[in-house]
């Protein structure tokens, strides 16, 4: 740890948070004190700037609520009751709970994490140590990006896609699904680059988001209606022969297929699938068809629906049938994360779990996983949760079956936090967890290909323990029922598994020790000549590999699982609020302010047709429940479609709710994840 000097010194670290951009940190400390948190200028990537949410990460550091002692519960599940204790005590009974149940049925425990943080050694090294000897239920963790995911997989071979900074020499950029100006700010840099330089912008999305606003043109498509507007796309690139012939002989496979599919979908079928004017469509096909370099900036939003896999495969297409990748500033991107060297098999050590293959449970099927009673194929009931680098009372889908589940008295319950969350209040025990200036972490990004080491700022706060910490603590106490945790894996300190992290890489950890990143070394333009990572080497139009798994091989538009009816006639998306991530930040005052309240974006049409007003209290409600915010007319939302903003705290809504009261469990057709945006209510104007 850093010892404290009255002399003013930085240091380089990382953001931990859910965003592509990963940018690098320079904390300015003063008398063991953090005094400010910029942008690394050093860093390419980052180039000085930082979002609103960062920027104030010495706010949410120093929080006058931050948790800072371990608790115990003291009242009745959900009260926000606790009492201190030591961490000996917590950590004994902790240990003494787990060790009971895994010695009937190691199953019955179940980890629950995310990107609470994204980095490796706080988010995914001595946590699965711990959890694979254990023998605990292993967790899907699907709820953001899997049906993308496991779609470009089985397109490209893995998340792989063109570097981020060569948008900036783009002709046509198409912001598919993303409000980058809120959730991938050093993107936009790159894109404005590109525009000052002459090039076209096209936003696709269902809300007139921030970034719609200053994009040339805005296709206002209806939501999970993403497919079918590729799949026109695709007709009319044939009709006009604006293909490269070339690239998709040599490098593509399942053409013919493809073709025939899109052959069924004229822009007349999709503009009346996706609400959109016919010229549109014809106009984005043409700039597509005859426009070098074109790329695509394509983000998870639209994949949260049932087709969202579907149409990400069919969205990764586009580029291959026009040679996009031939140009470094060309192709598409989703994910770079497939393109990290990171040994995650050293530093989660799976070996630990021998020949036991644990049953594996959907994180985004919390809600009803927590109530089931066990039994048949579900195997046994859950009767431990561990939650870290998540609070799945306020962000996973269906939140009152999640809150009920969590209310159990029979679920022991231990949530390693920052802050009293809707998820903490549930807990049995809470333990302080350290922030991302308090401890060691390595990262990687999703957006661009650096590498990027965190070192601890300042010391812990108050008895805060870093998440790898708390695992090592953990696996001594369960030591004392079970030797196998007392195997020196379960020593290694947090630096050590940073080391680990880059271990028989390209990357030089002391590189990273001296200007805190490091570039992973890539070529420029990946798929110029195909060498695709798939099993054919190409890019996959026809996918063997979805054959396997049921799932049509040819990509196609798949209706909603829940279209408006007459009893909910709206359809309801809820992208993160602008000063929010997830369910972070919303604790922080600065930041609150500038959200104020939650709210739900109307079309003035459909506010007209309730009598709702600019402001108007209203009920948000389907068949799961209610949730109570108030009115935004402020022309985001299309006619049809409302937008409510995420994700506040429950405990923060007027009615003890948040829009994941409304959204439902089902599932995509790819990669299991959930369909936030695949959704309809009904709206009503509340008196006062």
């Amino acid at each position: 740890m850093p010892t404290p000097t009255d002399t003013p010194a930085q240091v380089i670290g990382a953001c931990p948070h859910d965003c592509p951009d990963t940018c690098s940190l320079v904390t300015t400390v003063a008398g063991g004190t953090a005094i400010k948190v910029q942008g690394n200028p050093a860093h390419p990537h980052t180039g000085g700037v930082l979002c609103a949410k960062v920027s104030k990460y010495t706010e949410r550091t120093y929080h006058a609520e931050r948790v800072l002692l371990p608790l115990k519960r003291s009242g009745p599940k959900g009260s926000g009751r606790f009492v201190p204790v030591s961490w000996d005590e917590a950590l004994s009974d902790i240990a003494a709970r787990l060790h009971a149940i895994a010695r009937r049925e190691p199953e019955a425990v179940l980890p629950y994490s995310y990107a609470g943080t994204m980095g490796l050694v706080q988010g995914e090294s001595m946590d699965r140590r711990f959890f694979h000897q254990l023998g605990a239920s292993l967790l899907d963790r699907t709820i953001c990006a899997s049906a993308g995911g496991e779609a470009l997989a089985a397109t490209y071979g893995g998340k792989l896609g063109m570097r981020m900074e060569f948008f900036a020499e783009s002709r046509l950029i198409v912001i598919w699904g993303s409000n980058s100006i809120a959730s991938n700010l050093h993107f936009w840099r790159y894109a404005q680059e590109a525009k000052r330089n002459g090039a076209r912008l096209v936003c696709i999305d269902p809300r007139r988001s921030e970034t719609a606003e200053k994009c040339h043109e805005h296709l206002q498509l209806l939501p999970g209606t993403d497919a079918a507007l590729a799949l026109a796309l695709m007709h009319e690139l044939i009709a006009n022969d604006w293909l490269d012939h070339d690239y998709i002989a040599r490098h593509t496979l399942g053409w013919e297929p493809l073709r025939a599919r899109a052959l069924q979908w004229p822009p007349e079928r999709a503009a009346q699938v996706c609400g959109l004017p016919v010229e549109q469509i014809r106009q984005l096909a043409r700039a597509w068809g005859t426009t070098q370099p074109a790329a695509i900036r394509l983000n998870y939003g639209m994949q949260r629906v049932r087709g969202g896999g579907n149409a990400v495969r069919a969205i990764a297409c586009l580029p291959a049938l026009v040679g996009a990748w031939r140009h470094r500033a060309g192709g598409l991107l989703l994910s770079s994360s497939g393109a990290q060297p990171f040994a995650r098999a050293r530093l989660q050590m799976p070996q630990l779990l021998g020949d036991r293959r644990p049953r594996t449970i959907n994180m985004s099927t919390i809600g009803d996983a927590l109530l089931h009673e066990g039994g048949g194929r579900f195997g046994p009931r859950i009767e431990a949760i561990v939650v870290y680098n998540s609070n799945p009372v306020a962000v996973a889908p269906e939140s009152a079956k999640v809150a009920a589940g969590f209310a159990r008295e029979d679920l022991f319950t231990v949530v390693i936090e920052h802050f009293m969350t809707d998820t903490a209040d549930h807990a049995d025990y809470v333990l302080p967890a350290t922030t991302q200036l308090e401890h060691w972490d390595i990262h990687g990004s999703y957006g661009h290909t650096d590498v990027l080491l965190n070192r601890p700022a300042i010391a812990p706060q108050g008895q805060a323990r870093s998440n790898a910490a708390v695992f090592r603590a953990l696996a001594a106490h369960m030591a004392r029922h079970d030797a196998a945790f007392a195997a020196p894996h379960f020593h290694e300190s947090d630096e050590a598994l940073c080391r680990t992290a880059i271990a028989q890489t390209a990357i030089d950890f002391e590189e990273l020790l001296q200007q805190g990143f490091a570039r992973i070394p890539l070529p420029e333009a990946p798929f110029a000549d195909g060498g695709f990572a798939t099993p054919s080497g190409k890019c996959e139009f026809d996918s063997s590999a979805l054959a396997a798994l049921g799932v049509n091989t040819v990509p196609d538009h798949l209706p909603n699982h829940e279209p408006p009816t007459d009893r909910h006639p709206l359809a309801m998306i809820s992208p993160p609020a602008r000063n929010f991530l997830n369910s972070s930040f919303v604790n922080v005052a600065s930041l609150q302010r500038m959200e104020s309240r939650p709210l739900l974006e109307l079309h003035p049409d459909d506010a007209a047709a309730r009598g709702i007003a600019d402001g108007d209290r209203v009920r948000v409600f389907n068949d799961r429940g209610e949730h109570v915010c108030h009115a935004s007319l402020n022309g985001r939302a299309r006619k049809g479609v409302v937008v409510g903003l995420g994700i506040w705290w429950r405990k923060l809504g007027e009615n003890g709710t948040n829009v994941n009261q409304l959204t439902h469990q089902q599932l995509t057709d790819i990669g299991r994840g959930p369909c936030f945006y695949d959704c309809a209510v009904q709206v009503t104007r509340m008196a006062g």
